[in-house]
């Protein structure tokens, strides 16, 4: 695992939109470069960089496929809270050269959910797979919408929201955690940790256990995001609020193995 630390939350974005972008631009097969995407806040800033670098010609989605970690159920896609909406207002909108068919968004108004996630692990698979796939966590560690207690072997699927991620996102709902959907799609655990590389965004001191049970603790289902300690691309940016739950010894370790690498 890799750790990259950074004084504060806009230079974590800036390095984690141009570590993507140099993924992107390095990129030499003939197929497309598949990028997962999330929502949230912490991807907001990735975003607004990304979009820059597009739009000055530092990098082209021309060749990149994405596909997003989730959406709640029953929103349509002109709601403004649906994933759909977020990602067009805060991305895609601002990208001069990404195709609306190479945009993958599960779609919660779907008749049949089961079938719409089926073939959500299709259209990944007809990629040849996921080449980066960027994500956050919540201060529960949950990974997507993936609570604590998924199996770290999850597909993508169904799943019922808990009483604090509703609260939690209810700022977003006029403060009302009952106008919070009660069930989302969302990629699986598995589905994310068979991509290529995981890149996490890990800021703020409210996230500051999470990050200590990722890097840390023990592999648990009660922390999806320990699943990260078994894959050999994961990597977490994160800002050095988030680092007050780390040993001495753990944060020391990280921030001179980043010192080396940059000799």
């Amino acid at each position: 695992m890799r750790v990259v630390i950074q004084e504060n939350y806009q230079n974590m974005c800036l390095w984690a939109a141009h570590y993507i972008a140099a993924k992107i631009r390095n990129h030499k097969e003939a197929r497309p470069f598949v990028l997962g995407l999330p929502t949230g806040s912490s991807p907001i800033g990735v975003y607004k960089e990304l979009a820059r670098m597009n739009q000055a010609g530092e990098v082209s989605f021309a060749n990149v496929v994405t596909f997003n970690m989730d959406e709640y159920v029953g929103l349509p896609h002109e709601h403004d809270q649906s994933y759909w909406y977020f990602m067009h207002d805060n991305f895609f909108d601002h990208l001069v050269d990404m195709k609306p068919e190479n945009i993958h968004i599960l779609n919660g108004m779907a008749e049949d959910p089961e079938e719409e996630c089926r073939k959500y692990e299709e259209a990944i698979a007809s990629y040849c797979g996921i080449d980066l796939f960027m994500g956050g966590i919540g201060v529960d560690g949950h990974i997507a919408f993936n609570e604590p207690f998924t199996s770290l072997a999850s597909r993508t699927g169904l799943r019922s929201l808990t009483t604090d991620t509703r609260i939690v996102n209810s700022r977003f709902f006029g403060n009302d955690p009952e106008a919070v959907p009660a069930q989302a799609l969302s990629v699986g655990v598995g589905t994310v940790f068979d991509s290529k590389e995981v890149l996490i965004l890990i800021n703020g001191h409210n996230k500051a256990r999470a990050l200590a049970a990722t890097v840390e603790g023990n592999v648990s289902q009660k922390w999806t995001c320990s699943a990260l300690q078994y894959h050999n691309g994961a990597i977490i940016a994160c800002d050095e609020a988030a680092c007050g739950e780390l040993t001495v010894d753990t944060y020391k370790y990280f921030l001179d193995i980043e010192r080396k690498e940059r000799l």
